[in-house]
């Protein structure tokens, strides 16, 4: 079974990316998807892109990059929680796919 790498971003790598890290581990064991979820800096995305599955962002992204980017807004303001984690499910299965 694929193990899927996460990298969850902040400004600071601190804050608001610890929401969303929790909220996205929970969401990826309750739905039996093996990943690790990387908390990181959103600097640091550029570097830690390789080998990475999905960026789920709580900040505006710099650039755009070779992997699935979401914004991670909904978990911050708790409006339309439920559409982002299907996103992250669906990113994730057209991973597995393809």
């Amino acid at each position: 079974m694929k193990k899927y790498t996460v990298l969850v971003a902040c400004g600071a790598g601190i804050a608001t990316s610890t929401v969303v890290c929790e909220r996205v581990e929970n969401l990826l064991k309750d739905n039996s998807i093996n990943a690790e979820v990387v908390q990181c800096k959103i600097a640091e995305v550029a570097s830690r892109q390789e080998g990475a599955d999905l960026i789920v962002s709580t900040t505006i992204l710099p650039t755009t990059y070779s992997i699935p980017a979401l914004s991670a807004t909904s978990y911050i303001t708790g409006i339309g929680m439920e559409a982002l984690d299907q996103k992250i499910i669906d990113a994730l299965n057209k991973t597995f796919v393809n």
